[in-house]
């Protein structure tokens, strides 16, 4: 009964209903899977194009970071474009841009495309629930919310895998020839059957809004590559320089945004939904426990590959138990969020999910399949525990008009806090990695335990919020 036709329904008719999931899934898909085995592939990247562990790392970072730096403009520029024009040219340009990345035969050429393939999944992550909203009538919005969520874990559970699987038998590259035929498909798909919005926004897009939203996410990851770059040993003032340069640029962008925000007439990002406390404390939590994760995902494949000497393949199977711990825990523990206090859950998992993390910072020297395995289980059941009641909070602490701006919020939290994890290990790598084993081995331990720290701010941050009416 999901895609049939009942009188009264809302939404979209029954078979473009199934082919408008079918092309917003496949969306999905392609980005969650793009993002989890381009991580597995870090370490044979670097080798491959001879470069430092430290400066590889931006083929994940910059994904991360455009997108990041996009998601909210695009949020913005929805509903005035159409959901028509800019879900398929945000397709488009992924598609392309992945093509360009398994064309690209030097780490600046490969970079640039992952930047333009981040700005291609904004255009679409940004959109994607409000699309759903518009496809599906009010009594199946929250099934087939359940089912995309339940993709997202899937596909994160699967990609590495894939990956491993992809790289045992062929080059790199293919990871990201693997987008073009459902690409285009997606493309074909949301060109003949998403819909367009009843009515457009005519009001003037915030562009200085827009600007500044971009300015803030960039500069912060900014001055974290300064210190990568330049770091190690031959790290000077000239390089904390630099560093602090662009550090005080994004603490003025970011004041210059509330600035602009208060007085434009139509905001890029209202303001008032932040007047809500549990509604900030929730956001601040989810930011830094996605900074944890990101560090963790980027750290554990060099652990698992140059350190331990695991293959791809294995590598992958080692993360597989982190996404099947969400899948097996976040569905309960959205039930449960309806039944007793959200924050009280997620706070919850917060504290299985730095237990997790530091079970995989105390790994031993040399550590069995087994016994990774079982930490990142727990790992992956407390991040489940967290996520749907704090996304829950966030969404239930705005007035109903806001939501879309609350869901953007949300998105644009996991993003950053990826990529600033992203950034960290970059610049750990940089100042404690020599190129030999043990002092990459030591460096990937201090990223752990830089996750852990997160972690543990972030549950200083949730409990606070518990007592709050």
């Amino acid at each position: 009964m999901l895609f049939s036709d009942m009188p009264g329904d809302e939404g979209l008719p029954g078979r473009q209903r199934r082919l408008a999931m079918i092309a917003v899934m496949m969306t999905t898909a392609m980005t969650v899977f793009d993002a989890s085995m381009v991580n597995v592939a870090l370490p044979q990247i670097a080798r491959a194009m001879n470069v430092r562990a430290s400066e590889i790392i931006w083929v994940s970072n910059g994904y991360l970071l455009a997108a990041a730096m996009t998601l909210a403009i695009f949020a913005a520029l929805a509903p005035r474009v159409g959901y028509r024009v800019q879900y398929p040219c945000g397709l488009l340009v992924f598609t392309l841009s992945s093509l360009g990345c398994a064309l690209s035969d030097t780490p600046h050429t490969l970079i640039a495309m992952r930047i333009l393939q981040g700005i291609g999944a904004a255009a679409t992550l940004s959109i994607g629930p409000a699309v759903l909203r518009s496809v599906f009538p009010n009594r199946l919005l929250g099934r087939i919310l359940g089912m995309n969520a339940l993709l997202v874990a899937s596909g994160t559970a699967i990609a590495p895998l894939l990956g491993g699987t992809l790289l045992s038998a062929f080059s790199w590259q293919w990871l990201f020839a693997i987008n073009l035929p459902p690409g285009i498909l997606a493309i074909t798909l949301a060109m003949r059957v998403l819909p367009e919005r009843a009515k457009k926004i005519t009001e003037p897009f915030d562009i200085p809004g827009a600007f500044l939203s971009a300015i803030v996410p960039g500069s912060l990851i900014m001055a974290a590559d300064s210190l990568a770059r330049h770091g190690g040993q031959s790290l000077t003032a000239d390089n904390v320089l630099h560093a602090a340069g662009f550090l005080a640029l994004a603490l003025a962008a970011g004041a210059a945004f509330i600035y602009c925000e208060r007085r434009a007439s139509k905001p890029l990002l209202p303001l008032s939904i932040f007047s809500s406390s549990r509604f900030s404390l929730a956001a601040l939590t989810s930011m830094a426990s996605f900074i944890s994760q990101g560090i963790t995902f980027i750290a554990l494949p060099f652990l698992f590959q140059n350190v331990y000497g695991y293959s791809a393949f294995i590598s992958a199977l080692l993360f597989t138990p982190w996404p099947l711990g969400i899948i097996l825990a976040a569905p309960h523990a959205g039930r449960l969020s309806d039944r007793f206090p959200p924050a009280l859950i997620s706070t919850t998992g917060l504290c299985i999910f730095v237990t997790g993390l530091a079970l995989l910072a105390t790994l031993p020297e040399h550590a069995s399949v087994l016994n990774i395995c079982l930490r990142s289980l727990v790992c992956g059941i407390g991040f489940g525990c967290f996520q749907s009641p704090n996304n829950r909070e966030m969404l239930s602490n705005v007035a109903r008009e806001n939501s879309s701006y609350a869901s953007g919020t949300l998105a644009i939290m996991r993003m950053f806090g990826q990529c600033m994890g992203s950034a960290a290990i970059g610049v750990i790598l940089a100042l404690f990695s020599q190129q030999d084993l043990h002092s990459e081995s030591h460096a990937v331990h201090i990223a752990l335990w830089v996750a852990v720290t997160s972690c543990l701010i972030a549950i200083i941050v949730s409990v606070s919020r518990i007592r709050r009416p």
